[in-house]
């Protein structure tokens, strides 16, 4: 999971690195490439190997953020896919590039997997540390997690995922929290029906379509049959976090989401102001629940400075500014102390 940088050089850089690509891969297999290619191809081919395990990860570097072990992977997925746009007889004095990158990719695939291993004997403690926590597993799962293994993007996407199946399958014996401190985002929009109308399209495709598609292609009708339960158990269980998970203000923390696909913990010392029916900036992250209609943010939110964001996949993003619409203005403004 890469995250972009944030800088002019890095829109740049993902301009170049597409150049780069698009040129080699016109190169080797354009039908221009009879009249452009040398007869000694040498040099011709170790330019390309440069850029492709070379010059491409670097502009990779430049425009997102990467670890070292991605870097790496990037590198070695360089080389193997050189092998796949290099044709194979300008390539065969370089083969023995092509098994060094797939030794790499081997070596970084057993580092996650290792990883994965220790995340999985983790989990007991973690469960346990998640039940000990008055907080939502939306809010209480990635923390706790990280505080036994290091932050991972692969692990990042595994417990994020492991959210939509807790709330699809794991989370029906649970009630709305209901108190003074909380407020509700969805009760007065369609959001619930929206997504119970998707789930009705979904499942009528699914019985037309795949039923015609498997005539023609079994393996492309298994595909969408897996992408459409999955579509399902998604939407089941963003059903669930919205219904689970209003707004609530405790222990000076605001703690805002709108299903699984955005959350917010912001202590209410960051808050520098709060505006009823202004409008939001095009950077604001929204929390307005989905309606058949596009309805505007009753309050804006400003912080001090920029505060962490949840995304989607467990992406973080900084905002400065989120945009509300709840059910009960009057109790918000109340428990923002208004």
């Amino acid at each position: 999971m890469f995250v972009m940088r944030q800088t002019n050089y890095a829109k740049w850089a993902l301009a170049l690195l597409l150049l780069v690509l698009t040129s080699n891969f016109l190169l080797y297999r354009s039908p221009l490439s009879k009249l452009v290619i040398p007869e000694d191809t040498f040099w011709l081919v170790e330019g390309s190997l440069v850029d492709f395990a070379f010059v491409a990860p670097l502009l990779m570097l430049a425009a997102f953020r990467l670890s070292f072990k991605h870097f790496l992977a990037l590198i070695a997925g360089g080389f193997v896919l050189a092998r796949f746009v290099i044709p194979s007889l300008f390539f065969e004095p370089f083969t023995h590039m092509f098994y060094i990158g797939i030794g790499l990719e081997a070596l970084v695939l057993f580092a996650e997997i290792a990883f994965l291993a220790l995340l999985l004997s983790h989990v007991p403690a973690i469960i346990r540390s998640i039940k000990s926590r008055p907080e939502s597993p939306l809010f209480t799962l990635l923390p706790a997690a990280y505080e036994r293994i290091k932050p991972n993007p692969l692990v990042t996407v595994i417990l994020s995922e492991s959210l939509i199946f807790y709330y699809a399958f794991c989370s029906w014996k649970k009630q709305p929290e209901e108190n003074a401190h909380a407020v509700s985002l969805h009760k007065n929009t369609s959001a619930i029906a929206f997504y119970l109308m998707m789930i009705h399209a979904i499942l009528i495709e699914t019985i037309g379509i795949h039923w015609w598609l498997h005539e023609k292609s079994m393996v492309l009708s298994i595909v969408l049959l897996v992408l459409n339960i999955y579509s399902v158990v998604y939407f089941i269980g963003e059903i669930q976090a919205i219904r689970l998970n209003p707004l609530r203000i405790k222990d000076e923390k605001l703690y805002v989401s709108l299903g699984l696909s955005k959350r917010m913990v912001v202590p209410l010392a960051a808050i520098s102001d709060i505006r009823w029916g202004a409008a939001a900036d095009k950077e604001a992250l929204t929390f307005v629940a989905q309606d058949f209609t596009e309805p505007e943010p009753q309050v804006v939110i400003d912080f001090k400075e920029p505060q962490p964001a949840t995304l989607f996949f467990g992406r973080t993003k900084n905002v400065s500014q989120i945009a509300l619409t709840v059910d009960d203005p009057a109790k918000l403004k109340r428990l923002l102390g208004q």
